[in-house]
């Protein structure tokens, strides 16, 4: 008796399996439209297929998401607050320091400082946006580009800086020209 009851219930079990499958592959027939995550109906809507055909379709992006950083570099005054906020250490910012004001920002923040390496290697990024805030001339931002799929890890570091190395050397020079003559005069 045991057996048999046993039995039927494992053929009751496949059967209601097999026909959770079949219904599922009829509605599958038709489509679900592409909503707006801020649409009211959102949520409302349980029927069809949800897969986003990619890359022909896209799935819509709320305005405040949190996807690659950009710097505009002409922004930056190399303060290095973006590279402390970073729990991680994704940021990777080296300076050279400059006799003269070098020029100022969009929002009139005065430069000191030239961005010998700015680096930020998306490989490690958890997307927290501590850098963004902490940012005083709001150079580093969050923008809403998520597709950078590749293969090498090395790819995923982004370099902003557009110094050559003649000119970073240039720079340093400069820098040790004008400590060397500041010394010089303190000494006399």
């Amino acid at each position: 008796m045991l057996v048999l009851k046993t039995t039927i219930q494992g053929f009751l079990t496949a059967v209601k399996g097999m026909l959770l499958t079949v219904r599922h592959l009829f509605a599958a027939r038709k489509s679900r439209g592409t909503f707006d995550i801020r649409d009211e109906h959102y949520f409302q809507q349980q029927q069809g297929v949800s897969t986003v055909q990619y890359p022909k379709e896209k799935m819509p992006i709320p305005e405040v998401a949190r996807y690659q950083l950009d710097v505009v570099i002409e922004d930056c005054i190399v303060c290095d607050l973006c590279a402390k906020a970073c729990p991680v250490d994704c940021i990777d910012i080296q300076s050279i320091k400059s006799p003269d004001v070098i020029g100022t920002t969009s929002d009139g923040s005065v430069k000191r400082l030239y961005p010998a390496k700015f680096d930020i290697d998306m490989a490690k990024c958890m997307y927290c946006g501590l850098c963004t805030v902490v940012c005083p001339t709001e150079c580093i931002t969050m923008t809403d580009n998520y597709d950078r799929s590749t293969s090498k890890l090395t790819d995923l570091i982004y370099g902003f800086s557009d110094m050559t190395d003649a000119e970073i050397a240039q720079r340093k020079e400069e820098w040790t020209k004008f400590q060397a003559e500041k010394e010089a005069a303190k000494k006399k």
